[in-house]
This record gives C-alpha cells, sequence and structure tokens, in this order.
C-alpha cells in the first residue's frame, strides 16, 4: 500500500497546527514522526488514521483521493491507530477492550471461547503479558497502554499509527515492542512511529519525518542522522548541555521531608529516607517497584498502613491531597490527562482551582488576584498559551506539563513531588522542566521525583533511591550517580542489599 500526502494543512480555530505538507508511506517500512509539542506529528498521524480530517490538501491511498470521516473508516482501508490519549472503556475487562466491536461470533452470539484462544495467541505474538480478566480501571496507567497496543493489533491492519507507544512502558517493554514493529515491517505492514525517544526512533526507522511548527523540515534516515542532529532540526536552535549543573551536598541543609519505616500491606515496605531543603531526590527503579505508591502515600492520595510523614519535623497525618496542600506539599501526577489537568476548563482555572480559598473574598473569587496569580506563574513556568482562558485541551502536552508545574508551584510549597515530570512532552520543554527543577531547588525547596528515564535520573538527581518489589534497596550520591550503578541497584536481589 503507497500512502500519499500532498499539501495537506490543518486548522485548529485560529491556529495552524500544518501547513501544507506532503510525503510518502510505503509497504514494508518503519516512518518516525519527531519534532517538539506543537510541531504537527499527532496532527498528520491523525489525518492518516481517519480521527481528524484534513483542512486542505489530499490524502491518497494507491493513487486513489480518500476522504476518511472517521477511524471506523480508515480501519475499512486497513489503518489503526495507537493514540497517545487512552481511550479504554475502564469497567470493562482486558479481553473486552482488545476485542471491542470485533468479537468472535456464533450467529447473534459473542464466541468468549474463540476470543480466549485469539487472545492467547496475540500475547505469545507481541510478549505483552496481561490478565485478559482484569478490569480495565484496576490497571496501571502503562498497562492500559498495553492494552491499547494490544487493542491495534487485534484489528491486522495494514498501516499501523503508534502515538508515543513506549511512553509509559518499561525498558524491557520498549524492547519487545521494537522486537515486535520490525516483525511486522517484515510481514510488509507500514509503521508510522510517532516519538520524543529519539534513541528508539534511530533504531527502528528506515524514514525520519523531521517537524517544526506545522512543517516538515526534511525527511531522512538514521545512517545520516544522530541524536544532535535530530534535536537542532527539530528546534532550529544549536543544543547546549541538557541539564542544568548540580548543587553541593544538602548535608548541612534542613530537613524538610523525612519518611520513617512507611508501609502499605502488599505494596511497599519499611520506607525510610529523607529530603532537605534545595536537594532534588530521584525514586529510581523498574516499573511496579513501588515508587508511585510511595509518593501518593507521602501525598495523602493513598493509605499507608504504618510508619510515619514528618514535615520540618512533625508527624503529619494526611488523609488526602488538600491535607498534603495544607500542608505545604504540591505533586505532579504519573498522567496529566487522567489525574492532572481538566481538559475542557480554560487555563487559569486549572493553575488556579487549588488556591480558590486565597483568592476569594466572602465565597467570591477576586478575578483581579486570581489573573495576577496565574499570568506570574504561567510566565515563571515558561508556558507558552495565546492567552488565560484557552481550553487545556488545546494546548500542547509540553505547555499542560509546564501549567501543571505552575498550578503546583503557585501555593508557595516546601515540598515538591514530580511523578514522571517530562513523560510525553518534547526535547525542547523537557530542557525547560530541568531548568525550572533546577531553579526551584536553587531558592531551597525540597524536590522529590519519580522518574523511569534514566538519563533524567542521572542528569537531575542530587541523590538517587533505587527501589525494587516495593522496598528501598540501594542509595546512591555524588559519583556513585551513574547509569551503572543505578541499572545494577534495580535488578539485584533483594537478599543482596
Amino acid at each position: 500500500m503507497l500512502i500519499e500526502i500532498n499539501n495537506i494543512s490543518k486548522r485548529f480555530g485560529a491556529t495552524l497546527a500544518l501547513h501544507a505538507v506532503s510525503a510518502t508511506f510505503e509497504s514494508g517500512q518503519v516512518y518516525s514522526l519527531v519534532g517538539e509539542n506543537g510541531a504537527g506529528k499527532s496532527t498528520l498521524g491523525k489525518i492518516i488514521a481517519g480521527v481528524y480530517q484534513p483542512s486542505e490538501g489530499a490524502l491518497l491511498f494507491d493513487g486513489a483521493e480518500v476522504n476518511f470521516q472517521s477511524p471506523a473508516e480508515a480501519l475499512d482501508r486497513g489503518v489503526t491507530i495507537i493514540a497517545q490519549e487512552l481511550s479504554l472503556i475502564p469497567a470493562k475487562s482486558v479481553i473486552e477492550n482488545v476485542f471491542l466491536g470485533i468479537e468472535s461470533s456464533v450467529g447473534p452470539f459473542v464466541n468468549s471461547a474463540q476470543d480466549k484462544v485469539r487472545f492467547k495467541s496475540l500475547v505469545e505474538e507481541t510478549h505483552i503479558f496481561l490478565d485478559p480478566n482484569s478490569v480495565v480501571s484496576a490497571l496501571r496507567t502503562g498497562d492500559q497502554q498495553k492494552v491499547e497496543i494490544l487493542r491495534a493489533l487485534a484489528r491486522n491492519a495494514q498501516v499501523i499509527v503508534m502515538d508515543e507507544p513506549t511512553a509509559r512502558l518499561s525498558a524491557s517493554e520498549t524492547q519487545n515492542l521494537k522486537s515486535l514493529i520490525l516483525k511486522l515491517k517484515s510481514q510488509g505492514k507500514t509503521i508510522i512511529f510517532i516519538s520524543h525517544f529519539l534513541t528508539d526512533v534511530l533504531d527502528i526507522s528506515d524514514h525520519i519525518v523531521i517537524m517544526r511548527d506545522g512543517n516538515i523540515i526534511r525527511i531522512s534516515n538514521p545512517g545520516v542522522e544522530t541524536h544532535d542532529s535530530l534535536v537542532e532540526a527539530m528546534t532550529g536552535a544549536k543544543i547546549g548541555s541538557t541539564f542544568p549543573p548540580k548543587r553541593g551536598s544538602a548535608t548541612d541543609k534542613k530537613v524538610i521531608l523525612q519518611v520513617n519505616n512507611l508501609s502499605r500491606s502488599g505494596v511497599f515496605s519499611d520506607i525510610s529516607f529523607n529530603v532537605s531543603e534545595g536537594e532534588i531526590v530521584v525514586l529510581a527503579g523498574l516499573v511496579g517497584s513501588g515508587r508511585t505508591e510511595v509518593a501518593r502515600a507521602i501525598f495523602g492520595a493513598d493509605p499507608h498502613t504504618t510508619g510515619e510523614v514528618k514535615i520540618n519535623g512533625k508527624v503529619v497525618h494526611l488523609k488526602s491531597p488538600a491535607d498534603a496542600i495544607a500542608a505545604g506539599i504540591a505533586m505532579i501526577p504519573e498522567s496529566r490527562k487522567d489525574q492532572g489537568i481538566i481538559p475542557t476548563r480554560p487555563l487559569r482555572d486549572n493553575i488556579s482551582l487549588p488556591h480558590l480559598n486565597l483568592l476569594s473574598i466572602f465565597g467570591f473569587i477576586k478575578r483581579t488576584s486570581e489573573n495576577s496569580l496565574v499570568q506570574r506563574f504561567i510566565s515563571s513556568c515558561g508556558v507558552r498559551a495565546s492567552g488565560l482562558m484557552i481550553a487545556m485541551t488545546n494546548l500542547s502536552g509540553g505547555n499542560q506539563q509546564k501549567a501543571l508545574f505552575a498550578r503546583s508551584l503557585a501555593g508557595g510549597p516546601i515540598l515538591f513531588i514530580a511523578d514522571e515530570p517530562t513523560r510525553g512532552v518534547d526535547v525542547g520543554s523537557k530542557r525547560a522542566i530541568y531548568q525550572l527543577i533546577s531553579e526551584q531547588a536553587d531558592n531551597n525547596l525540597a524536590i522529590l521525583i519519580i522518574s523511569s528515564e534514566l538519563d533524567e535520573v542521572v542528569g537531575l538527581a542530587d541523590r538517587v533511591l533505587v527501589m525494587r518489589q516495593g522496598r528501598i534497596v540501594k542509595e546512591l550520591s555524588g559519583t556513585e550517580v551513574n547509569e551503572n550503578s543505578v541499572v545494577a541497584a534495580a535488578f539485584i536481589e533483594m537478599g543482596s542489599k
């Protein structure tokens, strides 16, 4: 199958997301779309998959123009998409979501036994192991991403658009997916791979489509590109150091957070550590090691069964995030879509919502004070938006994430927790976020980060706490903070601590 895009443009209101782009996609090839958030990658992928319709230009399949009005129409022509935004039905099981709309049947009845056979075959082919009977709402975000992948592959499409498919996967799961992509390529399928992870792009691509500001800058291949050349083409600027300089030892600084023997039955055990003012501590480890659960317990979002949390030397009993915010703790959650932003509400409301008690008098919001607060923090956090009333859903992923930083910092916290602070954002936004985190540490904010990106762990951390199977198995500081030490600690046996 030959796909051609001819001078396609796409407008969202006054915003021109794509500007007269043209390219071809051939069978049995892997095409990676790279660029900063807002470059037009996802928009182009969604036009090919029928999610969006072009404002101008033509989409051709084997020389014939098509005008998909929905993903279902695109699927009829052999195109499917693994979307960045999860679109599962939470109340249904894994297997029901995977085969939704394409169930096996005997007459008018669903053939559940046959679907189980199909599911087993799909798992064996992909090495994506999930309990078919688990309810999707009970799964971790990363496992929900795997369901999305299985659902797309179950449709046996000839063209698969993958929008940030590895964003929520572990390193081993990412490697399995890359192997699967190469297998699909060998079967003659066309893969359109959209990713911010440039190492993955260079590993698996036959062609790299580099985008910036709604334009295709060039179409190249891994043989002539490097990580740095891609970044420079994506941003239009020479690159500097990704991470800001680190601070000195925090041993002489005031301890802000002290966690003593914190446990939650079956989830994490005997967690003890502290974070001082002006210090960046990173919780590292494999997906499922308990990092997020520990952070949520500290923030009062989830309970703990034993142990204690101290803020400024005093034991705090946090039963909810509201209690944590009142105690001076702010947190950016793992999934900005599901737990962070309110997509349909304006940027202003998303930032001011937790602070309305400080911005109100006799139950009435002081709009001047609210606007002033929001404007100050979107400026300091580098949020790029056309105005305070723009809906969050219309901002790029990087700007949504920076808006969450603005919301958290607007309350003047003494402890800041960020779970996967740069997930799903572009290279330029990552650098801006790293600089913002470093500046907050320089201003004596105590910072606790959870990250699955090894370069981020090493590049940001003053200290690293490596978790495995619900326990802290290693603490690293100074020159010990390097990729080899973090990986080694993540895989050690519990008994060898």
